[in-house]
């Protein structure tokens, strides 16, 4: 059984990633802030490769924009990391092919994960991915 912080917070980036709307994003911020789990998302898009360094900038900016992490290194880090986690169990599928989706970012206590849902574009074959990454903050 993971770590109930970890699986909070990996649960709760998860369900940001996968929000179709801001509407339903900012109802489930609310919803997860009555729980202690700070959240945050953000869309990306276009050339995999091109688009890697974007969606980590991208995902630290969310992150401190929306309150998760504070603008130290150590926290700032972790995002970065997190994020490039999650990228990385999406390579293989996307690597030379369009992307474009949304990171669902949560911390609850001194867990951090982010979650990146990919949807890949090949022509009119379209694919979908998720990755995740966790952290630990202090």
């Amino acid at each position: 059984m993971p770590n109930v912080g970890s699986k909070k917070a990996a649960k709760a980036a998860l369900m940001m990633a996968l929000t179709e709307t801001r509407e339903e994003e900012k109802e489930l911020k609310i919803k997860l802030a009555e729980e202690n789990i700070r959240a945050a998302a953000v869309d990306y898009g276009g050339d995999f490769i091109s688009a890697v360094n974007k969606i980590v900038e991208r995902a630290v900016v969310a992150a401190k924009r929306e309150g998760v992490i504070k603008e130290t290194h150590a926290d700032e880090g972790a995002i970065a990391g997190a994020t490039r986690e999650a990228i990385s169990q999406l390579m293989t599928k996307a690597l030379g092919l369009n992307v474009g989706g949304k990171i669902g970012i949560a911390r609850f206590q001194d867990h951090v994960a982010v979650a990146v849902f990919f949807g890949v574009g090949l022509l009119h074959l379209d694919e979908v991915g998720v990755g995740l990454g966790h952290r630990a903050v202090p």
